[in-house]
């Protein structure tokens, strides 16, 4: 029988870095010959997607809160289906760019519905598919909107104001706290070099490389 494969996770605030340190990841993972995927969420198939598009389209201002995390979970179950499950049964790296814990801090923390709410809905997620690591890239928000220029207009969830944002990164500062040996943060405000240093470190101190 195949070994599992493991199960990676990346979060942080809208211009953390995440996208910057990912390609390194998947350029070090190429060289060294390890069988990998790269997903995200929302995405990571057909279905998903096409949920993305709905989620983060800035012409549907008038979403509620609460369609907003249903939608999150309902393409989360999905993409696990489809993206995550057949390679994590091929022995194969998982490399996800967010996963549950992007709802907890923008839906539970940043739009106020709670830890319970936002629990329930991804139970499946959290209880069958949870991550082996999740790497977290310490960044506050003030720093990350600078570093990228601003917010994309285009982008629902970036232009909810820099408080949402704030309340954001305070939630996954708690996760990170209420979490410490899945949740590893790295310090957002070293060079992209230094960053990924710390990332291979920290995987293969995690067993997962």
């Amino acid at each position: 029988m195949e070994k599992r494969g493991k199960f990676i996770t990346f979060e942080g605030c809208d211009g953390c870095g995440k996208s910057t340190q990912l390609r390194m990841l998947s350029e070090y993972l190429t060289k060294e010959n390890v069988a990998h995927i790269f997903t995200r969420e929302p995405g990571g198939g057909k279905i998903s997607e096409a949920i993305r598009e709905i989620l983060l389209s800035g012409k549907n201002s008038e979403m509620t809160d609460e369609c907003e995390a249903l939608l999150y979970a309902a393409s989360r179950v999905q993409h696990l289906s489809d993206r995550v499950e057949p390679a994590l049964s091929e022995g194969k790296l998982v490399i996800c760019d967010r996963y549950v814990d992007s709802s907890f801090a923008y839906q539970a923390y940043a739009r106020g519905l709670g830890m319970d709410f936002v629990g329930k809905i991804n139970a499946y997620a959290t209880e069958k598919y949870p991550p082996d690591v999740t790497i977290f890239i310490d960044l506050t928000p003030e720093e990350a909107f600078k570093r990228k220029h601003g917010a994309d207009e285009n982008d629902r969830l970036e232009q909810a104001g820099m408080q949402f944002h704030k309340n954001v990164y305070a939630g996954y500062k708690q996760l990170a706290q209420d979490n410490p040996q899945r949740i590893v943060c790295i310090d957002g405000r070293k060079t992209p070099a230094e960053i990924f240093a710390d990332v291979v470190k920290t995987l293969q101190e995690k067993g997962c490389l």
